[in-house]
């Protein structure tokens, strides 16, 4: 029997089939890809199962070959990988101006990891009724200033007060497999709610010692929208620690460099500081912008320090 993965708590998985929902656990230890995993099968998955003697439940077999994955650094291993869902056509990163205020880091660190399976992202700025400081307004400037222009479209919501909610983001989810991911404490479960309302998703308020968010999605879960396709919610992610890149293909993962990669003088151009690069001389010229490519030296250094 084949089916997919639509919840993960850990050692039990929900598996949609076309006969139903099923409960599955793993059979023995899987090694894929000489990755270590926290977590062998992830939300997205396509897997083939077999009965369990003397029992309802299914044993996966085997995961199928996976069209893609969104993949981030353990927080609680080293050197381990967490898959945080597999199989997407594209990704809502939920980000906030205030209370949190999301890091273009952390926004530049997520879109290298979808660019590297050329899976599309839209940028879903949530919580748009609490924007009103100057300060914050030219944030929010800031953000449709840079990733508009990228491809990365900016949509501004407010997932508890946009009656219109389902005809502003309806026609982007309809028939494609959708992830929801972003900071603890940006919306992301009460967005949800508010497409899906079976979804009954847990909310919390901000802390208030912290001004961040509180988790209260506790493992990915994958729900089905009404135009024939899905929504998967994620737990929050306080940082998004992406996997070793070669400091050569770095660059291809911001899509504003590829259009002048091997235009540098020198084949080995990192783009930091030799003489020649048509890289450096683009953001000299504004064709860059100055705080994407600060991101792009943080990620390559950052990983040249954990070599």
């Amino acid at each position: 029997m084949f089916g997919k993965v639509i919840k993960s708590t850990g050692s039990w998985y929900t598996v949609k089939t076309p006969a139903g929902y099923v409960q599955a656990r793993l059979r023995g230890k899987f090694k894929q890809d000489d990755l270590k995993l926290t977590n062998p099968i992830a939300v997205g998955d396509e897997v083939e199962m077999e009965k369990e003697e003397n029992s309802s439940s299914m044993v996966i077999m085997e995961i199928l070959p996976r069209e893609n994955y969104i993949i981030r650094k353990s927080t609680r291993k080293t050197h381990f990988s967490h898959i945080i869902a597999s199989n997407i056509d594209q990704a809502f990163l939920i980000v906030t101006v205030s209370q949190p205020r999301t890091s273009l880091g952390f926004i530049d660190r997520f879109l290298v990891s979808t660019e590297s399976f050329r899976i599309p992202v839209t940028i879903i700025v949530n919580k748009a009724d609490l924007i009103q400081s100057e300060k914050d307004r030219d944030f929010l400037g800031i953000l449709h200033e840079i990733y508009d222009p990228l491809g990365y479209p900016v949509i501004e919501v407010s997932a508890l007060n946009d009656r219109d909610l389902k005809s502003k983001l309806g026609k982007l989810l309809d028939g494609k497999s959708t992830l929801l991911s972003g900071h603890s404490g940006v919306g992301k479960s009460t967005l949800l709610n508010q497409l899906i309302p079976a979804a009954q998703q847990s909310t919390k308020e901000i802390s208030k010692f912290s001004s961040k968010g509180v988790h209260t999605t506790t493992f990915a879960e994958m729900f089905e929208w009404e135009g024939d396709g899905y929504l998967i919610d994620t737990p929050g992610i306080k940082e998004f620690g992406i996997l070793d890149i070669d400091e050569f293909e770095l660059s291809h993962y911001f899509v504003e460099m590829r259009a002048y990669l091997g235009q540098c003088r020198y084949n080995n151009c990192r783009h930091v500081n030799e003489p020649g690069c048509i890289v450096l001389q683009k953001v000299e010229e504004g064709y860059i912008h100055p705080y994407r490519y600060e991101s792009y030296l943080k990620i390559l250094f950052e990983e040249e320090d954990h070599k």
